[in-house]
Parts: structure tokens; sequence; C-alpha cells
């Protein structure tokens, strides 16, 4: 039977086939326990190093297999690991982990052998693994697929293998929320238990009262991390305060901005993270039943989710009589369908009730008359998975990292234009420079840097000029964005950022529930306002022209009446894409609108294209490549474009081997 670390140590802990000893909330709460602390201390050091793999009987091989890591082929991958092995009569364990946040560089592979250090192996795919596993077991590190080694201070470490924490991508990081994900199996208690898991509820539930956990959390200077930033311990205090035998708590893991992925991957790579700090809120609040709130669309994440529930449960971590106290906690899954506006916390309310996902006016707060009219605390999944670090090292460690009004870490999907894609968890206060060139490595292929789209949907662009601009609540309203989940999308100057706003207010306008005039209705005018500033003048007709300079004249007054007179946060926020764009590109806009041409080319409506005779050579393809019939010429001589005809599709680009065609 495989050991585990809450099992009884010692034969005097041991009361029956299904109990514990009294004394278990002080094992997991500071190591040795009770009748023998001696031998019980040695047996549990043992234990943890065990699961750490401090020690390793024969080599382990680790996969991602988070998301990202399926997507570019993780699945294949494993198949060939242990096909290898396999074949090869090779014994070594095979554990699946989440992912380590370098998304770029998937699938990941790492190994370990005996008496040494993890080595990361990047670009691993089902054609590679035989090769790798060859040099790997036997000692050889192929230094063209290395992406470096774990540091550990009892292990032996690889000579002239690099340490992963000094990589760029991971040396400027604090990783707290992320520090288990990629490095555990996400789907064993123990190992989470080995590297301190459920500590902290231990902690609380032996020596803390609900209100004395609400003062830590707000001492520490926690806020929220799904976007609004409201102080985490302040409105559990005011949960705490309400009275009725009845309260709930949420976790909003309805990550529903375009290029966001930090929730799913936390759950994924660390889920009793999550569970823990749930547990924790709850026990602050008085909750004795909690919901997880998640978009159906991560199907790994709920399974992963399901299984720690089930095992939490089964230890006594989750369910009746915690730990043997007097805390009871349900945890409930309840899947969402996918719209955005349900990560409103009203909305996400009516959802769970199964009610329509739409947004209600506050006050009163959820807090004060949330889920089914009882108080109700909600938080997004990186602000409860903090929760466990702050109760175990105390609200004093949490604020010593990050800026006077935003304590802690940050975590950020890195996407877009960006050499380095993936997760990153920074301290409060790091520049996005830092962020973008340090961490991501910069903009790829050469080209240079446009702006950051900031806060997701109703989030801003930060253009080059405020690219020193620190991360914090505050720094960034300054120039008009928001801190948001932490979608963090890096565009290059061959975006447009009239097609930025479009392209955001669409996805505003879909998925608006449509209840409050201003943002149903409002949101749709810019958007036929931006569709037609991306207007040729070859698709107009009549009036189309004086309508389309009249609704530029009235677009930033129609965004501020959006602002002000909207329901909820969504429609608010929703034209923050628009007035940051027209804040720090408003040349783009005026060269749309007055001389309808796109300067970095991306509205294809705007194109114009030509054919430069000195290098056309007559073959064709672009004649025959032409859907609209638009291009004329004979063999062997020069082609050229009739532009009354030319519907800006690029086919003649395309096919063009001599680079004839010239767009403008």
């Amino acid at each position: 039977m495989r050991e585990t670390l809450i099992d009884p140590c010692c034969d005097a802990c041991w009361h029956g086939p299904a109990e514990f000893c009294n004394d278990l909330l002080r094992c997991l709460a500071s190591g040795p326990c009770c009748h023998d602390s001696a031998s019980c201390a040695q047996e549990r050091q043992r234990r943890r190093q065990a699961l750490r793999r401090d020690v390793v009987e024969r080599p382990t091989i680790f996969v991602g297999t988070g998301t990202c890591g399926l997507g570019a082929g993780a699945a294949r991958t494993l198949e060939a690991i242990q096909a290898w092995l396999l074949e090869h009569d090779r014994r070594a364990d095979v554990v699946e982990v989440g992912c380590i946040g370098m998304c770029s560089v998937e699938p990941l592979v790492e190994v370990q052998l005996p008496g040494r250090t993890r080595v990361c192996f990047q670009h691993v795919t089902e054609r590679t693994v035989p090769g790798l596993l060859e040099k790997a077991l036997a000692g050889e590190m192929p230094a063209e697929s290395v992406l470096g080694q774990h540091r550990h201070e009892r292990l032996q470490p690889w000579s002239g293998v690099p340490y992963l924490d000094e990589h760029p991508f991971f040396a400027p990081q604090t990783r707290w929320v992320l520090a288990n994900c990629g490095i555990i199996d996400p789907s064993d208690l123990d190992e989470y238990l080995a590297w301190g898991g459920y500590r902290a509820l231990a902690k609380v539930l032996a020596d803390m009262t609900p209100a004395e956990v609400c003062r830590a959390v707000e001492l520490s200077g926690l806020r929220g991390r799904g976007g609004g930033g409201f102080p985490t311990g302040r409105k559990w205090s005011i949960a705490n305060g309400r009275p009725g035998p009845q309260k709930y708590l949420v976790c909003n893991a309805d990550e529903g901005d375009p290029g966001a992925f930090m929730d799913r991957a936390v759950i994924e790579g660390d889920p009793h993270r999550l569970l823990e700090g749930m547990a924790i809120a709850a026990y602050a609040i008085g909750a004795s039943k909690a919901y997880v709130y998640i978009r159906a669309e991560y199907p790994l994440a709920i399974r992963r989710l399901v299984h720690a529930i089930g095992e939490a449960k089964t230890r006594g971590l989750l369910g009746e009589r915690i730990l043997g106290t007097d805390f009871h906690l349900e945890i409930v899954i309840k899947q969402g369908a996918g719209a955005f506006v349900c990560g409103e916390e009203t909305a996400l309310l009516h959802s769970i009730e199964g009610r329509r996902g739409m947004p209600r006016p506050r006050p009163p707060f959820p807090a004060q008359a949330g889920l089914f009219g009882k108080p109700t605390v909600i938080n997004n999944v990186e602000t409860l998975a903090n929760v466990p670090a702050i109760l175990d090292h105390g609200p004093e460690w949490f604020a010593s990292v990050g800026t006077a009004g935003s304590k802690g870490t940050k975590v950020f999907a890195l996407s877009g234009k960006i050499t380095r894609t993936g997760l990153v968890e920074v301290a409060m206060g790091t520049t996005l420079r830092e962020i973008v060139f340090d961490i991501g490595g910069g903009i790829p292929d050469g080209k240079a840097y446009k702006a950051v789209q900031i806060g997701g949907p109703s989030g801003g662009c930060i253009p080059l000029q405020h690219l020193d601009i620190q991360i914090d609540y505050e720094s960034l309203k300054t120039v008009g964005a928001m801190m948001g989940s932490g979608g963090l999308v890096v565009m290059d100057e061959a975006t447009c950022m009239v097609d930025v706003a479009k392209f955001f207010m669409d996805f505003i306008q879909r998925e608006s529930c449509g209840k409050c005039i201003p943002c149903r209705e409002g949101t749709r005018r810019m958007l036929e306002i931006l569709q037609a500033i991306t207007r040729a003048r070859r698709n107009e007709s009549g009036f189309d022209a004086l309508q389309r300079f009249q609704g530029v004249m009235a677009l930033e007054q129609l965004a501020e009446v959006i602002k002000d007179t909207s329901l909820c946060g969504l429609g608010q926020s929703a034209p923050n894409p628009v007035l940051s764009t027209l804040r720090y590109f408003r040349d783009e806009y005026e060269a749309h609108i007055y001389d309808r041409k796109c300067p970095a080319r991306a509205c294809s409506e705007l194109l114009t294209y030509s054919i430069d005779v000195e290098r056309c050579v007559g073959c064709g393809l672009c004649l025959k490549a032409c859907p609209a019939q638009a291009i004329l010429g004979t063999p062997k001589s020069p082609h050229y474009i009739v532009a009354e005809k030319c519907i800006s599709c690029g086919s003649c680009v395309t096919v063009c081997r001599p680079k004839a065609v010239r767009v403008e």
C-alpha cells in the first residue's frame, strides 16, 4: 500500500482503520505530533522527502499535460514515452504534471535520475522521444533540447546545464501562486501535502477565529485579482459580520477574457491550493457551502478539480467535521456555458441559481445579500490561491512584496506578438517593459513594439511611451487601462489599432446580456461606426459617407455616455478599448477617416493593390488566383489590376513569386 503523509505514522497514533489521532491538526500544522515525537518527526520527514522526490529510487519522467501542453502534442509524447519504456524494458516512473508556464516551448518533459537534479527538456515530440530517453537515461544531457535544470541543495547538479531559475523567462518572476504548477502531480493529494499543503488550513482551524483570519488577510493587503481590486479581507469581514445561519462562498473561474488562461492553468496544475484557499475563506466568513463557477470549455480543469475534491473529502479535509473540528464545507462545481457577462458577479450568481445570467443593480452587494438572498463572498481563482501562503507565512510576508497600494504578486497570461508566450507571475510594481522584453523576449521577427492590451476587452492599450509603467492597480488607471484578470496581449507595428478596437467592440457587443439600453444599443452603434471607418468607398452608397462622418464626430461622446449610464461593470468599461486607442493612436484613426488608408496595412478594404511592371514576369499565377477576375494581361508580359473590380482579398500577393504585387 502506498505511504501517505497523514496516515498514522506510529502505532500509538492509530485508533482504528478509519480514524486519525486527535492531534492530527497539530501533525499538519507543525510536524511531529504526539506520543513519540522523535520517531514521528523522522518518519514524517522520510515520507515527505519521497513525495517531494528529494530522493527517487528509479528514473522519473515528468510530462507537462496541461491544456497548453496537450495542444502542442503532449498526449502523443506521453504515449511515445510509455511505448519506449515498454519496448526497452526500462523501469521508470512517469508522472503527469501541469503547465510550468513557458507555453512557447511545449511539449515539455523533465527527467530525474536517482541522486541527480531534475532536468527540463523543450519541444519534445513523439519523434524526438527515443533519442532523448536513450541519452537522458544513460546520464547524457542532449544540449540541443535542454531548457534547464532545477536547483536542489541535496542533489548533484548536472555539469554544463544551466539552472532553470536563471533562464530569462523565469529569473525575474516571483512564483507564489504558480509555485507547484508543473512541479507536483495535480492528481496526488500527498504530493501537495509534502510541499506544505493544508498546513495553513490546519493552523487556522486550530488557532484562529474567523475574525482573526479576516483581519490577517486584510493586513496582508491582498486585493481581488479578478479585475476590481477590492480589498479581500474587507470583503470577508463584511460577510463575516452579517447574521444568519447560511452563507455562501463562490469561486469565479469563469475566465472569459480573450487571451487569458491563468485560472485554468492554476486549477490544472495545483487544484488543492484552490480548495485549501476556499476552505479558509469559507471558515472566515462562516460559510458551509461553496461553489466553483467554471466554464464548461475547461474539461481538464474540471476533471482535476472533481478528483481533488474527492481526495480531500476522503481524507477529512473537506466535508463534515473537517480535521476533527466543527467546521463543515461542501464544494459544488457549477459549469457555465461560456457567457462573458457571467464573469460579472451578480450575473454569475443568477446563473448558479438557474436563472439567465444578467447583472442586477447594487446595492445590496453580494456580501450583504447574494446567492439565494444570503450573504455571499465571490473571489476569483488567483485571489483564493494566494490565501494559504498568506496564512502560513503571515500577512507581513505577503505585504513585503509589491507597491504601497498593491501587495504581493500578479499572474499574467502573456500572448500575442511575443517571443516567449506563457504564464508569468511577477511582483506588483514590475514594469511592463520587464514583462515584455526581459521575460517575454521581446517582439519576434525584428518588428517594433506598438502596444499591450491589458485587462481584457474592458481594459486598455498601453503604448510605447508608457512601457516603463509599473504594474499595479493605481498606475494602470492613470494611462486609461486596468489590471483586469491578467490577460496581456502584445501587439507589434503590423497591428492596426482601429482594427483592435473593432475586434474588442464586436466581442463586447455580442457578449452583452442586453438588459440595459446603453450597453446593448450603445456598443452596437460604436461597432457600426468602427466598421464604417474601415470600409472602402467602393462599398458605400447613398448617404453612407455622410453618416460615416457623423458617427465619427459622435464616437467619443457615445463612449462616455455608455460609461456613465450602463448597469454593470461590463457595460461601464465596454468603451475602454476605443477610448484608449483614440487617446494614444489618434493619428491612425485620422488616416482611416480622412485618407481611407490603414497605416498598418491590416484593414483589407482600405488596401490598394498594384503590379510593379519592372518585377512582373507575366507568369499568370495572379490572374488565375484572382476570384474577382480583376487582373488582366498576356503571358510573359506585365499584368495589371483593375482597381474598380479588386476586392482586396490578397490572393495575388500570396501566389506572386517575384513579389511584383504592391500593397498600399
